[in-house]
């Protein structure tokens, strides 16, 4: 392939790069390039085959192939072209796109700007230090998920999961469905790290008890997994001595948490935040490199593909924006955060280029009962909202409007605070 020039080059076809190419098209670029490593676009929502997609986007239930071919086909009916089977080896600074694939080789792509969108990947075993051996059957939740739904493969028959986000709380679910029996699942943290409703709809509707504050102990079994042990653990998070339970099994299923995918975004040179390990972005998506933007959960881990979207819209405006004018001045001030917020995103802004609401999210790092979220612009409250319970797996945010800002043209210190209620 002979070097190609673009406005935009959007890396990953998932929800977040389909919809940022969507918006900057709708934006008035035409000269739109799609990077997909996978052989198919729409990523991981491929795979996530149960309904509960798209009512905040779309105001209607949707499964995840079906909120995917949404996009899919924005894009399609915009002739928005696309390259899958192609690997992005690295980004430069100056927007040069160097990729791979089977077809063209090694190849580059020159573009205005690019959008990150290469989603995350499921934490592996290797990271979290279970003693035992390496038998067959230890899957982590989303493999397990791509096997039973799309290739049609039981990976089990009596299982225990170890973590509780919700991937192996639909997970759960999923093997009940198919037969299985669920016998565990055991979270480390003293609360789930999954949204509410998946708690109750995978696992209290199917009379599968969750295990807080326990993790797994010992893996039985040398060919395959004949056995799991846990533990409650303390405070300290290490095991408490005679609060072992054993069960019988045939498969480990590891629902640890998801790591953004920031490889490229490493090498680029962009800074990354080391809570959410994604990079630090301001109100526009930006990166600290200039012309490089990111969204979805690349940025940081979203519980609804729906926000997803929302804010990879915003992404693609942002780079339409930049694609047409430039690099711009700005003034970007910190978010500062107290009370228990762990970070913001975006995690700066510049107040004179805020011409539409601006939608901050975070998480907390405990479970919170009774607050309210305060926003302070140079210690003036502007907005506060109450919430009776406040947890990890569940992202929090706030909408900043333009007229906040005219109200306070000189700000220099923005604030959100969680206080009790």
């Amino acid at each position: 392939m002979n070097e190609q020039k673009y406005e935009l080059i959007v890396v990953g076809g998932g929800p977040a790069g389909l919809a940022a190419a969507y918006a900057a098209y709708e934006r008035g670029l035409r000269r739109i390039l799609i990077v997909e490593r996978d052989k198919e676009l729409g990523g991981i929502l491929n795979q996530c085959i149960h309904s509960g997609f798209g009512l905040q986007y779309f105001k209607e239930e949707l499964t995840g192939p079906e909120y995917a071919q949404r996009f899919i086909d924005q894009a399609a009916q915009r002739s928005i072209p696309f390259l899958l089977n192609t690997m992005v080896l690295s980004i430069a600074p100056d927007k040069t796109v160097t990729a791979l694939n089977s077809i063209d080789g090694c190849f580059t792509i020159q573009a205005k700007s690019v959008i990150l969108a290469m989603g995350c990947r499921e934490r592996p075993r290797g990271a979290l230090n279970i003693p035992g051996f390496r038998p067959a059957g230890i899957y982590s939740a989303g493999t397990a998920q791509r096997l039973v739904n799309i290739e049609g493969r039981m990976v089990g028959r009596r299982v225990v999961i170890l973590g509780s986000g919700d991937i192996g709380l639909i997970m759960a679910r999923r093997m009940t469905l198919e037969g299985a029996k669920v016998l565990a699942v055991a979270e480390l943290m003293p609360y789930s790290g999954g949204l509410k409703r998946n708690i109750v709809q995978c696992l209290d509707d199917f009379g599968i008890p969750l295990y807080l504050s326990h993790t797994v102990v010992d893996i039985e079994g040398r060919e395959r997994v004949t056995g799991v042990t846990i533990a409650e653990v303390g405070a300290d998070r290490r095991p408490i001595p005679g609060t072992e339970r054993h069960y019988d099994c045939d498969t480990l299923l590891l629902s640890c948490g998801l790591i953004p995918e920031n490889e490229l975004t490493r090498a680029l040179g962009a800074d990354v935040s080391p809570v959410t390990n994604g990079p630090l972005v301001n109100e526009r998506l930006e990166t600290s490199v200039s012309g490089v933007f990111a969204c979805g959960n690349v940025l940081h881990v979203h519980d609804l593909v729906d926000y997803v979207s929302q804010e990879a819209a915003a992404a693609g405006r942002a780079a339409a924006n930049y694609a047409a004018e430039g690099e711009t001045a700005a003034h970007e001030i910190p978010i500062a955060i107290s009370g228990g917020a762990r970070y913001t995103v975006p995690a700066t802004l510049d107040p004179s280029r805020i011409r539409e609401d601006l939608t901050a999210r975070f998480r907390v790092g405990s479970v919170m009962r009774s607050r309210r979220i305060v926003v302070t612009f140079d210690g003036e409250p502007v907005m506060q909202k109450k919430r009776p319970i406040l947890a990890p797996g569940e992202m929090e945010q706030v909408v900043l409007t333009p007229a906040m800002f005219a109200a306070h043209p000189n700000v220099q210190d923005i604030k959100i605070s969680i206080e009790e209620a």
